[in-house]
């Protein structure tokens, strides 16, 4: 079964989870998405499969970007969703996915238990 990482080269976490996926002989498909932004199913799919309720809880809320667009916890669920959109820079990262199955690489081995 394939395994799918959304990467950010410039984050240390990703890079490193990237490394931990190759090192078990796992040859996962990058997804940059900050070059290829994801899409609104596609967003909808990574929180079913990380088993998230709200988009709250894969937003990246000490970004610089949440706060100068005003976002807090007190905001509705579109609006959160709509600026992850327009910002992936705000998506929590990186998302490994293996089937019916997401973790966030953070820690590194904490998509271990997916593979």
């Amino acid at each position: 079964m394939s395994v799918t990482i959304y990467h950010n080269p410039r984050c240390s976490k990703s890079r490193e989870t990237l490394a931990l996926l190759e090192s078990r002989d796992v040859q996962p498909e990058i997804v940059e998405y900050l070059k290829t932004p994801i899409d609104e199913a596609t967003l909808s799919t990574l929180l079913q499969k990380l088993g998230f309720t709200s988009a709250h809880q894969l937003v990246r809320s000490k970004e610089t970007i949440y706060k100068e667009l005003g976002l807090s916890k007190d905001c509705d669920e579109a609006r959160i969703r709509q600026a992850m959109l327009e910002n992936p820079k705000l998506i929590e990262r990186p998302i490994v996915v293996k089937g019916e199955q997401a973790a966030i690489g953070r820690p590194p081995e904490s998509v271990l238990d997916i593979l």
